[in-house]
Protein backbone atom coordinates (compact mmCIF):
# COMPACT_ATOMS: atom_id res chain seq x y z
CA UNK A 1 0.00 0.00 0.00
CA UNK A 2 2.84 2.38 0.86
CA UNK A 3 4.48 1.69 -2.51
CA UNK A 4 1.24 2.49 -4.29
CA UNK A 5 0.88 5.81 -2.46
CA UNK A 6 4.47 6.71 -3.26
CA UNK A 7 3.93 5.90 -6.94
CA UNK A 8 0.81 8.06 -7.12
CA UNK A 9 2.53 10.96 -5.37
CA UNK A 10 5.52 10.72 -7.73
CA UNK A 11 3.27 10.71 -10.80
CA UNK A 12 1.50 13.84 -9.55
CA UNK A 13 4.86 15.50 -8.85
CA UNK A 14 6.12 14.59 -12.32
CA UNK A 15 3.07 16.10 -13.99
CA UNK A 16 3.22 19.30 -11.93
CA UNK A 17 6.93 19.63 -12.66
CA UNK A 18 6.21 19.20 -16.38
CA UNK A 19 3.55 21.94 -16.08
CA UNK A 20 6.01 24.34 -14.42
CA UNK A 21 8.77 23.58 -16.93
CA UNK A 22 6.32 24.36 -19.76
CA UNK A 23 5.64 27.77 -18.21
CA UNK A 24 9.36 28.46 -17.81
CA UNK A 25 10.04 27.44 -21.41
CA UNK A 26 7.27 29.75 -22.61
CA UNK A 27 8.69 32.68 -20.64
CA UNK A 28 12.13 31.97 -22.06
CA UNK A 29 10.75 32.01 -25.62
CA UNK A 30 8.63 35.11 -25.08
CA UNK A 31 10.00 38.17 -26.87
CA UNK A 32 9.05 41.84 -26.44
CA UNK A 33 7.37 43.80 -29.22
CA UNK A 34 9.05 47.16 -29.73
CA UNK A 35 6.71 48.71 -32.30
CA UNK A 36 4.85 51.71 -30.85
CA UNK A 37 2.30 53.08 -33.24
CA UNK A 38 -1.52 53.12 -33.44
CA UNK A 39 -3.24 50.19 -35.12
CA UNK A 40 -5.14 50.97 -38.28
CA UNK A 41 -8.48 49.90 -36.78
CA UNK A 42 -10.65 52.04 -34.51
CA UNK A 43 -10.44 50.97 -30.86
CA UNK A 44 -13.15 50.82 -28.16
CA UNK A 45 -12.08 50.62 -24.51
CA UNK A 46 -14.82 49.03 -22.37
CA UNK A 47 -14.71 49.61 -18.61
CA UNK A 48 -17.46 47.87 -16.66
CA UNK A 49 -17.68 49.11 -13.08
CA UNK A 50 -19.61 48.62 -9.87
CA UNK A 51 -19.12 50.62 -6.65
CA UNK A 52 -15.78 52.22 -7.54
CA UNK A 53 -16.23 55.72 -6.11
CA UNK A 54 -12.82 55.50 -4.41
CA UNK A 55 -10.97 54.64 -7.64
CA UNK A 56 -13.00 55.96 -10.56
CA UNK A 57 -11.44 59.43 -10.78
CA UNK A 58 -7.87 58.19 -10.71
CA UNK A 59 -8.82 55.62 -13.34
CA UNK A 60 -10.42 58.31 -15.52
CA UNK A 61 -7.35 60.54 -15.28
CA UNK A 62 -5.09 57.71 -16.44
CA UNK A 63 -7.42 56.96 -19.35
CA UNK A 64 -7.68 60.62 -20.39
CA UNK A 65 -3.88 60.91 -20.34
CA UNK A 66 -3.30 58.22 -22.99
CA UNK A 67 -0.76 59.13 -25.66
CA UNK A 68 -2.99 57.82 -28.42
CA UNK A 69 -4.81 59.80 -31.15
CA UNK A 70 -8.20 60.82 -29.73
CA UNK A 71 -9.87 60.25 -33.10
CA UNK A 72 -8.66 56.62 -33.12
CA UNK A 73 -10.35 55.37 -29.95
CA UNK A 74 -13.36 55.75 -27.69
CA UNK A 75 -13.90 54.89 -24.03
CA UNK A 76 -17.17 53.40 -22.79
CA UNK A 77 -17.78 53.17 -19.05
CA UNK A 78 -20.67 50.83 -18.22
CA UNK A 79 -22.28 51.08 -14.80
CA UNK A 80 -23.19 47.64 -13.46
CA UNK A 81 -25.81 48.46 -10.82
CA UNK A 82 -23.60 50.57 -8.57
CA UNK A 83 -25.08 51.48 -5.20
CA UNK A 84 -22.53 54.22 -4.39
CA UNK A 85 -21.75 57.55 -6.11
CA UNK A 86 -19.55 56.13 -8.87
CA UNK A 87 -21.86 57.16 -11.71
CA UNK A 88 -22.41 60.71 -10.44
CA UNK A 89 -18.68 61.25 -9.86
CA UNK A 90 -17.82 59.90 -13.30
CA UNK A 91 -20.51 61.78 -15.23
CA UNK A 92 -19.55 65.11 -13.66
CA UNK A 93 -15.85 64.59 -14.35
CA UNK A 94 -15.74 63.40 -17.97
CA UNK A 95 -14.43 66.16 -20.23
CA UNK A 96 -13.27 64.40 -23.40
CA UNK A 97 -15.75 63.87 -26.23
CA UNK A 98 -14.49 60.35 -26.91
CA UNK A 99 -15.50 59.16 -23.42
CA UNK A 100 -19.08 58.25 -22.56
CA UNK A 101 -20.85 56.71 -19.58
CA UNK A 102 -23.60 54.13 -20.04
CA UNK A 103 -25.93 52.74 -17.40
CA UNK A 104 -26.86 49.10 -17.80
CA UNK A 105 -30.65 48.89 -18.28
CA UNK A 106 -32.49 47.09 -15.50
CA UNK A 107 -34.06 44.66 -17.97
CA UNK A 108 -30.77 43.84 -19.72
CA UNK A 109 -29.74 40.20 -19.12
CA UNK A 110 -30.45 39.03 -15.60
CA UNK A 111 -27.36 36.82 -15.51
CA UNK A 112 -23.70 37.19 -16.32
CA UNK A 113 -22.76 39.99 -13.92
CA UNK A 114 -19.64 41.68 -15.32
CA UNK A 115 -19.96 39.85 -18.65
CA UNK A 116 -23.36 41.40 -19.31
CA UNK A 117 -21.94 44.88 -18.65
CA UNK A 118 -18.99 44.30 -20.99
CA UNK A 119 -21.37 42.87 -23.57
CA UNK A 120 -23.60 45.95 -23.36
CA UNK A 121 -20.57 48.17 -23.88
CA UNK A 122 -19.52 46.17 -26.94
CA UNK A 123 -23.06 46.40 -28.37
CA UNK A 124 -22.81 50.20 -28.13
CA UNK A 125 -19.24 50.45 -29.41
CA UNK A 126 -18.00 51.35 -32.87
CA UNK A 127 -14.50 49.92 -32.58
CA UNK A 128 -13.11 47.04 -34.61
CA UNK A 129 -10.80 46.24 -31.72
CA UNK A 130 -12.10 45.90 -28.16
CA UNK A 131 -9.94 46.63 -25.13
CA UNK A 132 -11.20 45.87 -21.62
CA UNK A 133 -9.82 47.08 -18.32
CA UNK A 134 -11.26 47.69 -14.85
CA UNK A 135 -12.27 50.86 -13.04
CA UNK A 136 -9.96 50.10 -10.11
CA UNK A 137 -6.96 50.03 -12.45
CA UNK A 138 -4.44 52.71 -13.33
CA UNK A 139 -2.53 53.08 -16.59
CA UNK A 140 0.65 54.74 -17.79
CA UNK A 141 0.22 57.27 -20.64
CA UNK A 142 1.72 54.79 -23.12
CA UNK A 143 -0.36 51.81 -21.95
CA UNK A 144 -2.76 51.65 -24.89
CA UNK A 145 -0.25 52.08 -27.70
CA UNK A 146 2.04 49.45 -26.16
CA UNK A 147 -0.74 46.95 -25.55
CA UNK A 148 -1.95 47.29 -29.13
CA UNK A 149 1.59 47.05 -30.52
CA UNK A 150 1.32 43.27 -30.12
CA UNK A 151 -1.55 43.18 -32.64
CA UNK A 152 -1.04 42.23 -36.28
CA UNK A 153 -3.34 40.95 -39.01
CA UNK A 154 -3.11 37.38 -37.70
CA UNK A 155 -3.82 38.23 -34.06
CA UNK A 156 -7.25 37.82 -32.51
CA UNK A 157 -6.57 38.17 -28.79
CA UNK A 158 -3.84 39.78 -26.70
CA UNK A 159 -3.39 39.30 -22.96
CA UNK A 160 -1.60 42.13 -21.21
CA UNK A 161 0.33 42.21 -17.91
CA UNK A 162 -1.27 43.31 -14.64
CA UNK A 163 0.55 44.17 -11.43
CA UNK A 164 -0.42 45.08 -7.88
CA UNK A 165 0.56 48.56 -6.76
CA UNK A 166 3.26 48.95 -4.15
CA UNK A 167 2.21 49.35 -0.54
CA UNK A 168 3.70 48.35 2.76
CA UNK A 169 3.06 45.15 4.65
CA UNK A 170 3.71 41.43 4.46
CA UNK A 171 0.17 40.68 3.28
CA UNK A 172 0.61 42.98 0.27
CA UNK A 173 4.00 41.53 -0.66
CA UNK A 174 2.63 38.00 -0.40
CA UNK A 175 -0.21 38.97 -2.76
CA UNK A 176 2.26 40.54 -5.20
CA UNK A 177 4.27 37.32 -5.35
CA UNK A 178 1.19 35.15 -5.82
CA UNK A 179 -0.40 37.46 -8.39
CA UNK A 180 2.82 37.82 -10.40
CA UNK A 181 2.95 34.02 -10.49
CA UNK A 182 -0.53 33.91 -12.00
CA UNK A 183 0.28 36.50 -14.67
CA UNK A 184 3.53 34.73 -15.57
CA UNK A 185 1.75 31.38 -15.70
CA UNK A 186 -0.73 32.80 -18.18
CA UNK A 187 2.06 34.38 -20.25
CA UNK A 188 4.18 31.24 -20.42
CA UNK A 189 1.27 29.00 -21.37
CA UNK A 190 0.10 31.43 -24.06
CA UNK A 191 3.58 31.38 -25.62
CA UNK A 192 3.47 27.56 -25.54
CA UNK A 193 0.14 27.67 -27.43
CA UNK A 194 -1.75 26.40 -24.37
CA UNK A 195 -3.70 29.48 -23.24
CA UNK A 196 -5.47 28.89 -19.92
CA UNK A 197 -5.65 32.08 -17.87
CA UNK A 198 -5.45 35.82 -18.43
CA UNK A 199 -6.70 38.89 -16.60
CA UNK A 200 -9.66 40.91 -17.90
CA UNK A 201 -8.10 44.09 -16.51
CA UNK A 202 -5.80 44.17 -19.54
CA UNK A 203 -6.94 42.30 -22.63
CA UNK A 204 -7.81 43.20 -26.20
CA UNK A 205 -9.48 41.30 -29.03
CA UNK A 206 -11.14 41.71 -32.40
CA UNK A 207 -14.82 42.55 -32.30
CA UNK A 208 -15.64 40.47 -35.37
CA UNK A 209 -14.21 37.28 -33.87
CA UNK A 210 -16.01 38.03 -30.59
CA UNK A 211 -19.31 38.29 -32.47
CA UNK A 212 -18.68 35.30 -34.73
CA UNK A 213 -18.09 33.10 -31.66
CA UNK A 214 -21.23 34.47 -29.95
CA UNK A 215 -19.22 36.37 -27.38
CA UNK A 216 -20.21 35.47 -23.82
CA UNK A 217 -23.57 33.97 -24.70
CA UNK A 218 -22.69 30.39 -23.84
CA UNK A 219 -21.13 31.44 -20.51
CA UNK A 220 -23.60 34.03 -19.24
CA UNK A 221 -24.80 31.55 -16.62
CA UNK A 222 -21.29 31.64 -15.11
CA UNK A 223 -20.59 34.68 -12.95
CA UNK A 224 -16.84 34.82 -13.63
CA UNK A 225 -14.73 34.25 -16.72
CA UNK A 226 -15.20 37.17 -19.11
CA UNK A 227 -11.52 36.83 -20.00
CA UNK A 228 -10.22 33.25 -19.99
CA UNK A 229 -13.27 31.66 -21.60
CA UNK A 230 -13.11 34.06 -24.54
CA UNK A 231 -9.37 33.60 -24.96
CA UNK A 232 -9.77 29.83 -25.06
CA UNK A 233 -12.60 30.07 -27.60
CA UNK A 234 -10.53 32.24 -29.93
CA UNK A 235 -7.56 29.87 -29.61
CA UNK A 236 -9.72 26.83 -30.29
CA UNK A 237 -11.34 28.50 -33.31
CA UNK A 238 -7.90 28.75 -34.87
CA UNK A 239 -8.51 31.63 -37.28
CA UNK A 240 -6.42 34.05 -35.24
CA UNK A 241 -3.52 33.66 -32.85
CA UNK A 242 -3.50 34.43 -29.12
CA UNK A 243 -0.54 36.44 -27.80
CA UNK A 244 0.86 37.86 -24.59
CA UNK A 245 2.10 41.45 -24.59
CA UNK A 246 5.60 41.41 -23.09
CA UNK A 247 6.06 45.11 -22.48
CA UNK A 248 6.59 46.83 -19.14
CA UNK A 249 4.94 50.00 -20.44
CA UNK A 250 1.78 48.01 -21.12
CA UNK A 251 1.38 46.99 -17.47
CA UNK A 252 -1.91 47.86 -15.79
CA UNK A 253 -1.70 48.46 -12.05
CA UNK A 254 -4.40 47.67 -9.53
CA UNK A 255 -4.63 47.62 -5.75
CA UNK A 256 -4.30 44.39 -3.76
CA UNK A 257 -7.23 43.44 -1.56
CA UNK A 258 -7.19 44.81 1.96
CA UNK A 259 -8.20 41.76 4.00
CA UNK A 260 -7.95 37.98 4.13
CA UNK A 261 -11.73 37.70 3.68
CA UNK A 262 -11.62 39.76 0.46
CA UNK A 263 -8.70 37.67 -0.78
CA UNK A 264 -10.61 34.47 -0.06
CA UNK A 265 -13.74 35.71 -1.85
CA UNK A 266 -11.72 36.89 -4.85
CA UNK A 267 -9.80 33.66 -5.27
CA UNK A 268 -12.94 31.59 -4.73
CA UNK A 269 -14.59 33.59 -7.54
CA UNK A 270 -11.62 32.96 -9.83
CA UNK A 271 -11.60 29.24 -9.03
CA UNK A 272 -15.34 28.86 -9.58
CA UNK A 273 -15.10 28.98 -13.38
CA UNK A 274 -12.56 26.20 -13.94
CA UNK A 275 -15.13 23.39 -13.91
CA UNK A 276 -16.95 25.06 -16.83
CA UNK A 277 -14.05 25.03 -19.27
CA UNK A 278 -15.29 23.36 -22.45
CA UNK A 279 -11.91 21.74 -23.06
CA UNK A 280 -12.26 18.55 -21.01
CA UNK A 281 -8.54 17.83 -21.35
CA UNK A 282 -7.84 21.18 -19.69
CA UNK A 283 -10.29 20.40 -16.88
CA UNK A 284 -8.52 17.08 -16.34
CA UNK A 285 -5.10 18.78 -16.29
CA UNK A 286 -6.28 21.33 -13.72
CA UNK A 287 -7.73 18.51 -11.66
CA UNK A 288 -4.36 16.75 -11.65
CA UNK A 289 -2.69 19.97 -10.47
CA UNK A 290 -5.23 20.26 -7.66
CA UNK A 291 -4.55 16.65 -6.71
CA UNK A 292 -0.84 17.43 -6.53
CA UNK A 293 -1.50 20.16 -3.99
CA UNK A 294 -3.83 17.86 -2.09
CA UNK A 295 -1.15 15.16 -2.15
CA UNK A 296 1.24 17.48 -0.30
CA UNK A 297 -1.20 17.69 2.58
CA UNK A 298 -1.77 13.93 2.49
CA UNK A 299 1.99 13.33 2.52
CA UNK A 300 2.33 15.49 5.62
CA UNK A 301 -0.40 13.54 7.40
CA UNK A 302 1.16 10.26 6.23
CA UNK A 303 4.40 11.12 8.00
CA UNK A 304 2.56 10.86 11.32
CA UNK A 305 -0.04 8.22 10.45
CA UNK A 306 1.78 5.75 8.20
CA UNK A 307 5.54 6.03 7.83
CA UNK A 308 8.37 8.52 8.18
CA UNK A 309 9.45 7.66 4.63
CA UNK A 310 6.83 10.16 3.46
CA UNK A 311 8.89 12.94 5.03
CA UNK A 312 11.60 12.30 2.44
CA UNK A 313 9.05 12.30 -0.37
CA UNK A 314 7.38 15.47 0.93
CA UNK A 315 10.73 17.23 1.19
CA UNK A 316 11.61 16.26 -2.37
CA UNK A 317 8.20 17.39 -3.65
CA UNK A 318 8.40 20.76 -1.90
CA UNK A 319 11.99 21.35 -3.00
CA UNK A 320 11.08 20.64 -6.63
CA UNK A 321 8.03 22.90 -6.45
CA UNK A 322 9.90 25.73 -4.74
CA UNK A 323 12.85 25.59 -7.13
CA UNK A 324 10.81 25.62 -10.35
CA UNK A 325 8.42 28.31 -9.14
CA UNK A 326 11.34 30.46 -7.97
CA UNK A 327 12.90 30.18 -11.44
CA UNK A 328 9.60 31.29 -12.98
CA UNK A 329 9.38 34.33 -10.70
CA UNK A 330 13.05 35.12 -11.23
CA UNK A 331 12.52 35.05 -15.00
CA UNK A 332 9.41 37.21 -14.62
CA UNK A 333 11.33 39.72 -12.49
CA UNK A 334 13.91 40.02 -15.25
CA UNK A 335 11.57 40.44 -18.22
CA UNK A 336 8.46 42.07 -16.77
CA UNK A 337 8.30 42.86 -13.04
CA UNK A 338 11.69 44.31 -11.99
CA UNK A 339 10.25 45.69 -8.76
CA UNK A 340 8.94 42.33 -7.56
CA UNK A 341 10.19 41.55 -4.04
CA UNK A 342 10.92 37.91 -3.27
CA UNK A 343 11.98 38.09 0.36
CA UNK A 344 8.77 36.37 1.46
CA UNK A 345 8.92 33.78 -1.31
CA UNK A 346 9.18 30.75 0.98
CA UNK A 347 6.32 31.94 3.17
CA UNK A 348 4.19 32.56 0.08
CA UNK A 349 4.99 29.07 -1.19
CA UNK A 350 3.94 27.43 2.05
CA UNK A 351 0.74 29.44 2.39
CA UNK A 352 -0.13 28.73 -1.25
CA UNK A 353 -0.73 25.05 -0.53
CA UNK A 354 -3.71 25.36 1.85
CA UNK A 355 -5.07 28.38 -0.04
CA UNK A 356 -5.13 26.47 -3.36
CA UNK A 357 -6.91 23.52 -1.74
CA UNK A 358 -9.48 25.58 0.16
CA UNK A 359 -10.27 28.11 -2.61
CA UNK A 360 -10.58 25.35 -5.24
CA UNK A 361 -13.05 23.35 -3.16
CA UNK A 362 -14.96 26.46 -2.09
CA UNK A 363 -15.12 27.73 -5.69
CA UNK A 364 -16.45 24.37 -6.83
CA UNK A 365 -19.26 24.10 -4.29
CA UNK A 366 -19.84 27.56 -2.84
CA UNK A 367 -21.09 31.01 -3.75
CA UNK A 368 -19.15 34.20 -3.19
CA UNK A 369 -19.47 37.93 -2.54
CA UNK A 370 -18.22 40.41 -5.14
CA UNK A 371 -18.57 44.21 -5.02
CA UNK A 372 -21.07 44.01 -2.15
CA UNK A 373 -23.17 41.60 -4.19
CA UNK A 374 -23.82 37.97 -3.31
CA UNK A 375 -23.23 35.90 -6.41
CA UNK A 376 -24.09 32.33 -7.20
CA UNK A 377 -21.37 30.29 -8.87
Amino acid sequence: MIDLFILIFLILLFYYSYFLVSILMGLTKLKPVLKKEPVKEFVSIIIAFRNEEDNILENLKSIEAQNYPKDKFEVIYVNDSSTDKSVEILQSSVKNANIKVLVLPEDYEEIGRKKRAVNYGIENSKGEIIVTTDADCFHSPDWLVNLLSTFDDKTGFVSGPVEFTDSKGIFTELQQIEFAGLILTGAGLIEMRKPVICNGANITYRKDIFESLNGFQDQLHISSGDDGFLMQKIHKDGKYSVKFCLNRDAIVKTKPVASMLQFYQQRKRWASKSIFYTDKKLVMELTVIFLFYLSLLIQLLSVFLISEIFLLLLSFSLLTKFLLEFLILKRGKKILFPGLKLRYFLLAELLQIPYIIVSSVAGLFGNFTWKERKVKR
